[in-house]
């Protein structure tokens, strides 16, 4: 009697949860503010390549200069990327792709956000499709976090420095700027893939791959362990689990193994311990048609800071990119950031090319 007694308002919790779930889950676009004869969809193959044109307007637009990833966008629609997101695409009366929405339940409490406007669209009309979409996500992001067994997340959302269009709908939406980030980029040429010679007591290594080219795991969750406690004191900072790293990197159409560096220190005993990592991807092809690296994550653990160990991997990623024939590798860096990392990168080469915006918003439901 005292258990099922006891399992009563649990289960009928449980049917009440399922019933918002689904609720969440069933969304739809309210579509009575769009122009007449516009139209809203789930994106899908059909959509890949308008999608990353539209995507890349926004960035000429804004920076002057933008080349369509196919691939990136390929990714996010229909690849394994597509699983943490819920999208959302608008159409006009000729079925020209005008907008796009969508919400990355990136972790427990985070959910990136991003909503892309065709450039070209007239003030009226784009604020109207900013209003829309940005009411879009805070109801879609729902799912998410009902999913989770939350009740409220934060919506993380970016924006080109100086568009003062998307931060007017920004603002309109409830958002507010939290960050400034410094998107930088590297020439690099074929004469520099020697690779660098770490300090007494540092090594450098690649990821160590298996027969099959998968990584062995011990070394994959070192990596993790070394980026989470690397930026436990930067802006924001959160913790994301094991699989969602993982998963997450593995979804960007420029990743392989082989791209993935540990660096250990060796102890005072002899014992090697994970100092420092960095996770680059493959970048599309610029203007030139040639392809880049890209630097995802560089983290060095506190207690190995001032050893040499993230200007010795910076050194390696620039190496490796000139022995693959890649002209360019590029990096995000906080402008505020308080290890100083942005100082680091200019003394080794790289200019900021353009700067972007974080906007945060907090929603409970």
């Amino acid at each position: 009697m005292t258990d099922a007694t006891a399992a009563g308002p649990v289960a009928r919790r449980d049917v009440g949860s399922a019933a918002r779930i689904v609720v969440a889950m069933n969304l739809d676009l309210t579509t009575d503010r769009l122009p007449a004869g516009w139209t809203s969809r789930d994106p899908d193959e059909r959509d890949i390549a308008p999608l990353a044109m539209l995507r890349a307007a926004v960035a000429r637009a804004a920076t002057g200069s933008g080349v369509p990833d196919v691939e990136a966008v390929l990714a996010e629609i229909a690849d394994i990327g597509s699983w943490t997101r819920r999208q959302v695409a608008v159409f006009d009366e000729l079925g020209q792709a005008r907008g796009w929405a969508a919400v990355h339940d990136r972790a427990a409490g985070r959910t990136l956000t991003h909503v892309t406007i065709d450039p070209r669209l007239e003030d009226a009309i784009a604020d109207r499709l900013a209003e829309t979409l940005f009411r879009w996500c805070v109801e879609a992001s729902r799912s998410f976090t009902l999913l989770r067994g939350l009740n409220s997340t934060q919506l993380d959302t970016g924006a080109y420095e100086g568009d003062e269009r998307q931060r007017r709908w920004l603002e309109a939406a409830g958002f507010r700027r939290t960050r400034r980030w410094l998107q930088m980029s590297r020439p690099v040429t074929e004469e520099e893939s020697a690779f660098p010679e770490p300090r007494e007591g540092v090594e450098i290594r690649r990821v160590r791959l298996r027969l099959n080219g998968n990584p062995f795991a011990i070394d994959v969750q070192a990596v993790h362990w070394v980026l989470e406690t690397s930026f436990e004191d930067h802006f924001n900072a959160y913790r994301e689990s094991f699989p969602e790293f993982v998963h997450r990197l593995m979804e960007e159409p420029g990743h392989a193994w082989d791209q993935w560096w540990l660096a250990t220190i060796r102890e005072k005993n002899g014992q090697e311990r994970p100092a420092g990592a960095v996770v680059c991807t493959m970048l599309a092809p610029d203007a030139t048609d040639s392809f880049g690296s890209y630097i995802d994550y560089i983290g060095v653990h506190r207690d190995a800071r001032g050893m040499g160990v993230a200007k010795g991997l910076l050194g390696t990623v620039i190496a490796d990119t000139a022995s693959r024939d890649r002209n360019r590798v590029g990096l995000e860096v906080d402008d505020a950031s308080p290890t100083g990392a942005d100082g680091l990168y200019r003394s080794m080469g790289w200019e900021t090319k353009y700067v972007t915006e974080s906007w945060h918003r907090d929603v409970t439901y």
